[in-house]
């Protein structure tokens, strides 16, 4: 079975920096992506805050074929007018984690909302979990 999973920042920015001790769940799914088996999902706002961050600790060069692996890798979602008032609306402490939400409800059929800070997306209506989780949740499933 192919999830749809839609990557909040933090994961992302824990896989290409090699945040420990995030990193190893944080590969597992982008492996998981490159086998087919999820179907990873970024807000297109987040990769602005990934290439701020990421910068910061790789330099710019290497940044920029970070953000390019992301555009290969992964289906990037719009944000639009629409999910900016959206995210106006959504009654989130942080509002860049309100517009990650807003996005991802345009993904038709998104299965998981993947973050280090579930408690960030606690008014969500779509299954939230972190990269761990996940992955246990998954073998589970598959047994």
């Amino acid at each position: 079975m192919e999830y749809k999973l839609f990557v909040d920042s933090d994961v992302v920015i824990d896989f290409f920096t090699d945040r420990e001790p995030h990193a190893n769940p944080a590969s597992e799914i982008f492996e998981l992506n490159e086998q087919g088996n999820v179907k990873l999902y970024l807000s297109a706002i987040s990769i602005n805050n990934i290439y701020y961050i990421v910068r910061r600790l790789l330099g710019h060069k290497k940044t920029i074929e970070v953000v390019e692996l992301l555009t290969e890798m992964t289906e990037i979602v719009g944000t639009t007018k629409k999910e900016i008032i959206q995210a106006l609306k959504n009654n989130f402490s942080a509002y860049e984690d309100s517009v990650q939400y807003s996005s991802a409800l345009t993904i038709k059929d998104l299965d998981v909302i993947i973050t280090r800070y579930i408690k960030d997306y606690r008014n969500s209506s779509i299954a939230v979990m972190t990269p761990l989780n996940f992955l246990k949740m998954r073998k589970k499933v598959s047994k």
